[in-house]
């Protein structure tokens, strides 16, 4: 039940995480580890050293959500940079990864900002 409205930004936590942390841990891990707020409006994301779990860190108003993924087939293309270190991606870059696509698309078609109607 993720919504793309509302969210600043995503997060990926990239190398391998310890995903027997909840929500407590996850949480730590945002803001001492990568210093970044785990109270903001933007989605941190987590990945298993097999790279077929997920989880995702979302605050909501009034408490945090944690959302799991397991494939039971196939990995997840998932930056293998150092640990403890985050990379931004657009929340449709998410939807490619959990769609069990790569992070970059060459064939996607460009986001289009309009400036006015004509």
């Amino acid at each position: 039940m993720l919504k793309e409205f509302g969210i600043d930004r995503v997060y990926l936590a990239c190398g391998a995480t310890d995903l027997r942390k909840s929500i407590d841990g996850l949480a730590v891990l945002v803001k001492e580890g990568f210093e970044l707020d785990p109270f903001s409006s933007c989605l941190f994301v987590f990945c298993n050293r097999q790279r077929d779990k997920l989880k995702i860190l979302h605050w909501d108003h009034n408490g945090f959500w944690l959302h799991y993924r397991r494939l039971e087939k196939g990995k997840f293309y998932w930056p293998s940079e150092d640990n403890f270190s985050t990379i931004t991606i657009s929340y449709r870059e998410l939807r490619w990864l959990l769609d069990g696509l790569p992070l970059k698309q060459p064939h996607a078609h460009p986001e289009v900002k309009a400036r006015t109607i004509l």
